[in-house]
């Protein structure tokens, strides 16, 4: 009942978010004399703040549609290149990215959308061949396209990185190192000749017994029964994949909101603050991070449990016992793929030291073929976006694809 719960609460503050946006236009009507007096602009202000909160959303769009390449503006395309049931493989293209390094962003499974990375993209378009992973949501996939946990997701990856071709590099953000390096591994033993020449994980959770955050004591604070028994629902009879049995974005979201409820009510606060003093883009700013950030997607529940299981509990990929297909993962096994790990020092989802651990467990790969960039200042999200992310970080990243092949 707990997803009947949340889409009807859905549907009634999004009748409330419609009146309050009619209320707030109403009141800031330039004919309308009463909006210039008393409390006027801040309970238009107010009722403004609301109707973004209350509004529902659906999937964001990348809308990057040009990038300045040497000093030109040029278009860019976005194209699916590679369908699969639980995920699309995107490639953006300007008339100058043929010829560039090629490069996979891994966008997370964690709830939100890959466009949670759009800043990533944007940042990386102008000097590589920039293609992404864009998942599906699962309450849209039908039973009839089976299920989708850890193991499929490491094929994902490998069957895409074929799709490219040979020389690709890859780029994992957060969630999605722990089955990159994985992929990797895999490929590696294999000999395959699609491996990436480079592997990027930024702030991954490889190894979650270093410097614990409040994400992992969650995961090792309940056994997984519980996680079975009250954070897996199934999917109502009126979306697409009805029937199925998922971890739903809106409690992901619900978890990360309070972690740091402070933090998101002070925004919301200088959003008011804002529209008060007639301040709209930097109202603006923030609305355009909280529409992102509160779109939201389900995860299938075979993939969410086996992750808290296999990453956050049992720690099997750190200590040699990760299977794939019944094989074991052998991160020794990674010779000649150029291994960069990045954390950030404010970090509250990853700890410092748990991307790092990637370099150690990967005991064959030679020291000039390993870096590790540590980013000063910088919290989870300012690692792949942001200020700090364009003008500190990315520069790191493209000197080691260029270092290492590009």
């Amino acid at each position: 009942m707990l997803y009947h719960a949340f889409d009807m609460q859905k549907s009634w503050l999004a009748g409330a978010s419609a009146l309050a946006t009619a209320g707030a236009q109403v009141i800031q009507h330039p004919a309308n004399p009463l909006g210039y007096f008393g409390g006027s602009p801040a309970f238009a202000s107010a009722l403004e703040v609301f109707a973004h909160a209350a509004a529902p959303r659906g999937k964001p769009g990348f809308e990057l549609y040009d990038a300045v390449v040497e000093g030109e503006t040029v278009r860019v395309t976005e194209k699916v290149e590679a369908r699969k049931p639980f995920g699309q493989l995107k490639h953006f293209k300007h008339k100058a990215s043929e010829g560039k390094p090629k490069l996979l962003i891994v966008a997370p499974m964690s709830g939100h959308y890959a466009t949670l990375l759009r800043g990533t993209v944007e940042r990386m378009i102008p000097d590589h061949d920039v293609w992404i992973t864009d998942w599906r949501d699962a309450r849209n996939v039908a039973l009839e396209a089976g299920k989708f946990d850890l193991d499929d997701y490491v094929d994902y990856l490998i069957s895409w990185l074929e799709h490219i071709g040979p020389g690709a590099h890859m780029l994992a953000v957060c969630q999605p190192s722990v089955p990159s390096l994985a992929a990797a591994a895999v490929m590696a033993a294999d000999k395959h000749k699609c491996r990436p020449k480079t592997l990027t994980m930024m702030g991954g959770p490889i190894d979650t017994r270093k410097a614990p955050t409040a994400v992992n004591e969650h995961a090792m604070t309940r056994p997984h029964a519980w996680f079975q028994e009250n954070v897996i629902v199934t999917v109502p009879a009126w979306y697409p994949g009805a029937g199925r049995r998922v971890y739903p974005g809106f409690l992901q979201l619900a978890g990360f909101m309070s972690m740091n409820l402070g933090n998101h009510m002070m925004s919301h606060w200088g959003m008011f603050k804002h529209l008060v003093e007639g301040d709209g883009e930097s109202a603006d700013k923030t609305k355009e991070f909280y529409d992102e950030y509160r779109a939201v997607c389900d995860m299938t529940a075979e993939f969410y449990l086996q992750t808290v299981d296999v990453v956050f509990q049992r720690h099997l990929l750190p200590k040699g016992e990760m299977l794939h297909r019944g094989k074991p993962v052998d991160l020794t096994k990674i010779e000649d793929i150029a291994i960069l790990a990045i954390e950030g020092e404010r970090d509250d989802i990853s700890g410092i030291g748990q991307t790092k651990a990637a370099l150690t467990l990967a005991k064959s790969l030679p020291a000039e073929k390993k870096k590790y960039l540590m980013a000063k200042s910088v919290g989870h999200y300012g690692i792949f976006n942001g200020k700090k992310w364009r003008d500190e970080i990315a520069p790191v990243v493209e000197t080691w694809i260029c270092s290492n092949g590009g």
